[in-house]
């Protein structure tokens, strides 16, 4: 990464007890960046925030900011600041004076303090709503104020834990747009916090992906979702059709030929070699299904469902050996009828191979080449 370092993690652990929350974490972040921590509830990603900020401490590694160490640094003493998902707002105080609280703390010119609240009001849309009340607001302005008041000491890096949690689909979505404008007005980093992936592909400039305390992956959205590096990513991000494989012979050209217990298929990709076990993730738009078999593709499979869906129709094939496959569809037209059986296959450059971690994936030997007749198969 060639723009200035805000922010790096170097080997960082945390452990609670026996209980290991962040393991060997490493990581930098832009100056200007808006990068999102992205994982299932209980991955990390908020103790991962609370360390940077100060709120926490890790058990071993560094953590620098404008590559200063704040390990010895209290949260007031860092410069970042961090909103909550409860707003954490003083209720028996008005907009401006929540605002301008850390101002009056440091002791700022009385005429500083309104320029600068009155400016950081406008900014958040939020003029003409210094006098009102805290309880007379709504999630979306609280949440408004919360940032607003974040923002007010000028931070080099805005926190942010799940700051949408508790508003409503629309207002969330309205406030995810509001957020990313801020942020590129300000030219602040933020760091944000979401177990939402639509909100995180929405918003975000890079993504960091966690799992169990390990950073699996961080990428641009568009990289995460079309080249994931490991098979947590490929199924966390939207969805994926993805197979354990076994990689079966080599047909030049980076091709590989890949069998699974439902069949085989056919791979592109300069990471593994024949007798290699890993996965391969295809989305549901890329899944291509025709009457007859596709040369290098032995995987089929009868439609048990299709799902209307408003924008699109997922079509629901079950292979062979039980497992499913999703496929999308914009048009009716381009379906199957329930009952029909299909085989499946995709173009080369629509198939991502993916590690494995979890090595789940079958004997070699047991292995099928599914060639022949469907009676042949059903067998």
């Amino acid at each position: 990464m060639k723009d200035k370092i805000i922010v790096s993690l170097e080997n960082v652990e945390k452990w609670y007890g026996d209980n290991h929350v962040v393991k060997n974490m490493n990581m930098e972040i832009a100056e200007g960046e808006f990068l999102t921590l992205l994982g299932p509830s209980g991955c990390g990603k908020t103790t991962t925030l609370r360390m940077i900020s100060g709120f926490e401490s890790q058990t071993s590694g560094s953590i620098k900011v404008e590559g200063e160490s704040v390990e010895k640094k209290e949260p007031y003493q860092r410069d970042v600041n961090t909103v909550f998902q409860n707003y954490a707002l003083f209720p028996n105080m008005n907009v401006f004076d929540n605002v301008a609280y850390g101002l009056k703390v440091k002791k700022v010119p009385k005429a500083e303090i309104k320029e600068r609240v009155d400016e950081m009001l406008k900014l958040v849309e939020l003029d003409g709503f210094g006098k009102r009340r805290i309880d007379q607001m709504s999630g979306g302005q609280k949440q408004r104020v919360a940032i607003a008041r974040a923002l007010i000491n000028r931070p080099k890096v805005l926190l942010l834990d799940e700051p949408l949690g508790a508003l409503d689909l629309k207002l969330r979505k309205q406030m995810q747009i509001e957020l990313k404008r801020l942020q590129k007005k300000l030219n602040i980093t933020f760091v944000y916090v979401t177990h939402d992936q639509e909100e995180a592909l929405t918003m975000s400039d890079r993504i960091a992906i966690i799992n169990q305390g390990v950073l699996e992956q961080i990428d641009e959205p568009r990289k995460i979702y079309e080249k994931p590096k490991t098979k947590f990513v490929a199924g966390f991000i939207g969805e994926s059709n993805i197979l354990d494989v076994v990689a079966l012979e080599d047909m030049g050209d980076g091709v590989l030929k890949v069998g699974s217990e439902a069949g085989n298929g056919l791979v592109k990709t300069e990471n593994y070699k024949s007798g290699d076990t890993f996965s391969i993730s295809v989305r549901p738009e890329h899944m291509m299904f025709s009457k007859e078999p596709m040369e290098g593709f032995s995987l089929r499979g009868i439609v048990k469902d299709t799902i209307y869906v408003g924008n699109l129709i997922k079509m629901m094939v079950q292979l062979n050996n039980g497992d499913e496959i999703k496929i999308n569809r914009f048009n009716a037209e381009d379906l199957a009828e329930i009952g029909d059986k299909v085989y499946l296959y995709w173009h080369l450059n629509k198939c991502v191979a993916v590690e494995n971690q979890s090595r789940s994936i079958v004997d070699t030997d047991t292995v099928r080449d599914l060639g022949g007749d469907w009676n042949e198969a059903e067998k």
